[in-house]
């Protein structure tokens, strides 16, 4: 296995020549490359991080430092300090497995997802925000040919780095611990030796690890900061508006989200100990949708019907971001539409008000039919309409 870690304090990791690890290097079972991040720092004093987007403490460390670095690592063709063992073992002595002719098991399970390229080196990142590890994980993680650790400080790398590096890697984040480390080398010492012990070869007895037994509650949103579009990739719009509110409101919800897909379990505990608000509790248990309406209404009294709209729906489980009312001007399926037709039809003259169209995104914890009826419930009484309330990608 090839192991590289990329710091900024490369003396951090002296740990992985001693001991068992040690001893797996100078077997010729383990290779360990320590790359300083400097050497892609920016400026004089090789830089590497700015301020957050969107305001707030610490630093972000920046995706054009990270990127270079980590295309390095990939191609293997960057300059790195290869690990020499601390001191010389012996390997004279049989050992329990060779004595008793124990063949190599390793690990069937490997971590690759659909789509992914098994052959792509597995690119870990330690931080709070990442999917637990597991002695599941160093079993799988065991069989990789090509490990890199990312390991960030202060506030944490640019999430762009991580959505761009799944050109040329599996990306997994992932963290050791309910708590908050001062940087990444830690947790890659600790995910080193748990996957490297795995290793055939590295214990004398394979069964010994066959045995194995095995500060708010919610994670941090993702981290962005300069420049705003980096390799195609915008940060989110919303951190760069000047509004703190909204800025506020995001991290918030992206926080929520982010600790539902990865950690369900601390969503669970912060529903059941009371420290999740009415606003937390809808944004978890609803979705975005959209709902486009046909409609035959009075463009002049939209304002009025648009503020009691909002009531309405917020009352019902619809929580509205934005809403607008356009009329139609110009050729249609239909003229008169389908819509006016029917409206001749019933009343035996033409509408005397435009035909336009409504449409309304939010949130709701309603179904499709029922955020449609709520939303005709919400117009004047008898307003003709026709068309669907459907189902969004959210943006978080």
């Amino acid at each position: 296995m090839r192991l590289d870690v990329v710091t900024i304090f490369p003396e951090y990791l002296e740990p992985l020549r001693h001991a068992l690890l040690g001893k797996a290097i100078e077997q010729g079972i383990l290779e360990v490359g320590v790359h300083d991040l400097r050497q892609w720092g920016e400026g004089n004093h090789k830089s590497v991080d700015a301020p957050p987007l969107g305001g707030g403490p610490g630093m972000v460390m920046k995706p054009e430092v990270w990127g270079p670095a980590l295309d390095a690592v990939a191609h293997r063709d960057a300059d790195v300090e290869t690990l020499t063992t601390a001191a010389a073992h012996r390997n004279d002595k049989v050992r329990h497995d060779e004595r008793r002719g124990v063949k190599a098991r390793p690990y069937e399970a490997r971590d690759v997802c659909e789509g992914e390229d098994p052959e792509a080196p597995l690119l870990l990142v330690p931080t709070p925000a990442g999917a637990p590890f597991t002695q599941s994980d160093a079993q799988a993680w065991s069989r990789e040919r090509h490990i890199v650790v990312a390991c960030g400080r202060y506030e944490g790398i640019d999430q762009r780095v991580f959505e761009e590096a799944t050109v040329r890697y599996r990306v997994r984040e992932v963290s050791i611990g309910d708590y908050v480390l001062i940087g990444g080398e830690v947790a890659a010492l600790v995910i080193a030796e748990a996957v490297t012990r795995l290793i055939p070869g590295v214990l004398g007895n394979t069964q010994s690890h066959e045995d194995d037994s095995f500060s708010d509650g919610l994670l941090e949103a993702p981290s962005y900061t300069t420049p705003r579009t980096w390799r195609g990739i915008a940060a989110p719009e919303v951190l760069t508006s000047g509004d703190h509110g909204k800025v506020d409101k995001w991290r918030r919800q992206a926080s929520l989200k982010r600790t539902q897909g990865v950690r369900p379990d601390l969503i669970a505990q912060a529903r059941q100990a009371g420290e999740l608000d009415e606003d937390d509790v809808f944004f978890l248990d609803s979705r975005p949708v959209r709902t486009v309406l046909d409609v035959l209404i009075d463009p002049q009294a939209w304002p009025k019907v648009r503020k009691r709209m909002r009531r309405a729906l917020a009352k019902a489980g619809y929580r509205v971001e934005d809403a607008t009312l356009t009329e139609r001007k110009g050729a249609v399926c239909f003229e008169p539409s389908m819509l006016e037709q029917a409206y001749e039809r019933e009343h035996g003259r033409p509408p005397n008000v435009p035909l336009c169209e409504l449409e309304i995104t939010g949130r709701t914890t309603l179904s499709n039919a029922e955020a449609t009826e709520a939303v005709v419930a919400a117009l004047p009484w008898g307003t003709q309409w026709v068309g669907a309330t459907r189902p969004v990608e959210s943006q978080q």
